[in-house]
């Protein structure tokens, strides 16, 4: 409906679920740091293969379904997404410097290249990414989902980032869903530590997304029903507006 109407959705996706259960099935356990997944050459090779062989194609497949035009790519595909080595940091005692942590190939990204996202787009299809990176020296790189959504959303000047997640949205002090909120109140929910845990990278991810000259980000339980358009052409939405 969104594409039939006019608006051209770009689809960002992650894997964790999947990956951590293909690694159960071949007897490697995952380990994380700082809920980032640690990861060697051989997790890597199963991470690419969860992400950009089965769930991505999944993606593809259920939207080809429907009758949509997706198309699947990875950060490999045109240069899509070049990324850098992502090192962990960790505060240890007092006017001491903080810990270096090397969780393998865990990657950030350095830049976008949407020539690609935008030549689909234009011509009527929807572009599905999974999160994984290209290294100057060929390398592949696992990135947070969330992570590369802001960044594409920024690099394409969106409209809107959406993240579907398992949560109502942004939860204030006393419970409630917050259903509209500035940049500046989210970083004074962040100090008054009232977003934490894992509403902490989303939000962070929408201000990045925002600074970079996207309009507004949202935060949406995905597992309502036609969570997205009650979003976006409801008044009040279902979920967490936030805006500059």
């Amino acid at each position: 409906m969104m594409k039939y109407i006019g608006i051209h959705p770009v689809v960002v996706h992650g894997g964790g679920p999947q990956i951590g259960n293909f690694l159960k099935k071949l007897g490697k356990d995952s380990k994380f740091v700082q809920g980032m997944r640690v990861t060697d050459e051989e997790t890597m090779d199963i991470v690419e293969m969860v992400l950009v062989g089965k769930v991505n194609k999944e993606i593809v497949g259920l939207i080809n379904q429907h009758g949509g035009k997706a198309v699947g790519l990875s950060g490999k595909d045109g240069n899509l997404i070049r990324a850098e080595k992502y090192y962990l940091s960790e505060e240890r005692a007092k006017d001491t410097p903080p810990e270096i942590i090397d969780i393998g190939l865990v990657g950030k990204v350095k830049n976008i290249h949407t020539e690609l996202i935008v030549s689909l787009a234009n011509d009527g299809f929807i572009p599905v990414i999974a999160p994984t990176g290209l290294g100057d020296n060929g390398e592949t790189y696992n990135i947070n989902a969330d992570i590369v959504a802001g960044e594409v959303a920024a690099a394409l000047k969106a409209e809107k980032l959406v993240l579907l997640t398992d949560v109502e949205g942004v939860i204030d002090a006393k419970g409630q869903l917050i259903n509209t909120m500035s940049d500046r109140e989210v970083v004074n929910m962040i100090q008054a530590g009232v977003i934490k845990g894992g509403m902490y990278p989303k939000v962070k991810c929408c201000l990045k997304a925002l600074s970079g000259g996207v309009r507004k980000a949202h935060i949406v339980d995905g597992r309502l029903k036609h969570a997205i358009l009650l979003e976006i052409f409801t008044d009040m939405g279902i979920g967490t507006e936030i805006v500059l």
